[in-house]
């Protein structure tokens, strides 16, 4: 029997459709998991389903490369997705040209907090310099943080691990932060979960409520943006005053 089900697996892993159809079911799961656990925040889907999927790669002795082949297409439509976070925010205008300049101090202080502190604490521990660079964008979406890690000397492979441990981190714990700041604003918990956990954050932020989740699109978005241009510039003083 259990050399039959190797037989098909060996044959279903030739098809890229394999990897998409593990992603989908995967996340129906995790999903069905977050439902019956009443919304947990320990039981976010994404970590769910990172945590299956791995356990099936192992255990069938699957290369990532082979899983990717179809899971690139879940991996394409994070561009359209990313675009279509656009509506919800329109529908925030008001507030958010009220709250233009609060957002934007708030932006620059997280950003630099988020490259700043986690550079800091790695250097602490004795990291490499290699290392350190991956570290500094890890609150910045995947595609901007992997770019910004190769262009300055990082590897994009670690800093891909780091940013999605940052969001998975980000999604659980940020609900605890807050009740414990007594933060109610859901503008606030929005803007600030999407400048610290991006793309996971954010998703997170839209199962609270639309605003939450307008709020935290803008602030991943923004923050990209912003590390994108300023980490290349601050990373040499970052790292003179780190040396000293």
């Amino acid at each position: 029997m259990s050399g039959d089900f190797t037989e098909i697996w060996v044959y279903l892993s030739t098809s890229p459709l394999l990897g998409l159809t593990l992603t989908l079911l995967a996340y129906q799961a995790a999903c069905w998991i977050h439902k019956r656990l009443g919304g947990h925040p320990l039981a976010n889907p994404v970590l769910i389903s990172v945590a299956l999927l791995a356990a099936i790669l192992l255990l069938t002795d699957t290369p990532y490369a082979t899983y990717f082949d179809g899971a690139q297409f879940v991996h394409f439509l994070l561009g359209p997705a990313t675009v279509a976070l656009a509506i919800p925010l329109y529908a925030q205008w008001p507030r958010l040209k009220a709250m233009a300049g609060p957002l934007l101090a708030s932006l620059i202080a997280g950003s630099l907090t988020a490259a700043l502190s986690a550079y800091a604490i790695g250097a602490m521990l004795g990291a490499s310099r290699e290392s350190l660079i991956s570290l500094a964008p890890k609150s910045v979406t995947t595609p901007i943080a992997m770019g910004v890690a190769e262009r300055l000397g990082g590897l994009p492979s670690l800093t891909a691990v780091l940013v999605i441990i940052t969001g998975i981190l980000g999604a659980v714990g940020a609900r605890y932060l807050y009740q414990w700041l007594r933060i109610e604003d859901h503008a606030v918990r929005g803007f600030a979960i999407g400048i610290a956990s991006h793309g996971i954050g954010t998703a997170r932020a839209f199962q609270v409520s639309e605003q939450a989740g307008a709020f935290a699109a803008l602030a991943m978005g923004l923050n990209g943006l912003l590390t994108a241009v300023s980490l290349p510039w601050i990373l040499p003083w970052i790292e003179t005053l780190f040396a000293h």
